[in-house]
């Protein structure tokens, strides 16, 4: 995929507000959209991943937790806050390891899903793209056992991962 020509170039002449939209389909932060899109012009995808990057690790924990409210829990349709249709397509393509997930499978998922938001105060973040409901399930069983302040870096770390895999797309 060659994201420098015409990807970078339409990112970079874009209005502020619609800037922040397409971001914002990309990582539901509002501080993390800001940043990135005050980055302009990026000379190359190269720079605009690294300054997402940078971006990203510079926000405080309450902006990765709005991130993380615009994406529905593993096997749902729906996130807690109004996402983008794009962000909701990339949703369903990114889970579609759950889609033919057993019933047993999805019964624990579902279930320690909340087990998990109860522990932590947010939904379980995993960058689910190529996983199956299997291996979702056993990182939620190993992640749910973290202390809450490791495991708020992990689920920002899967954030970013999930982020820049967004990114790729917004240009495909």
């Amino acid at each position: 995929m060659n994201h420098e020509r015409k990807g970078l170039q339409w990112l970079n002449a874009l209005p502020n507000d619609q800037a922040l939209t397409e971001l914002k389909s990309c990582c539901g932060s509002n501080r993390w959209a800001t940043g990135v899109a005050s980055g302009r012009p990026f000379a190359t995808f190269a720079q605009l991943l690294d300054t997402a990057q940078q971006v990203w690790w510079q926000l405080e924990p309450a902006d990765w937790l709005e991130a993380f409210r615009s994406h529905p829990k593993i096997g749902q349709k729906k996130a807690e806050t109004s996402a983008s249709a794009r962000s909701q397509q990339w949703s369903r393509n990114e889970q579609s390891g759950m889609q033919q997930a057993p019933a047993e499978t999805a019964t624990a998922l579902a279930l320690l899903n909340e087990a998990y938001e109860t522990r932590f105060g947010y939904i379980f973040i995993v960058c689910a793209t190529g996983k199956s409901s299997e291996e979702m399930l056993a990182i939620l069983r190993e992640r749910i056992e973290n202390e809450p302040d490791d495991e708020l870096k992990i689920a920002a770390a899967e954030q970013a991962k999930i982020t820049e895999i967004r990114l790729k797309k917004l240009f495909e």
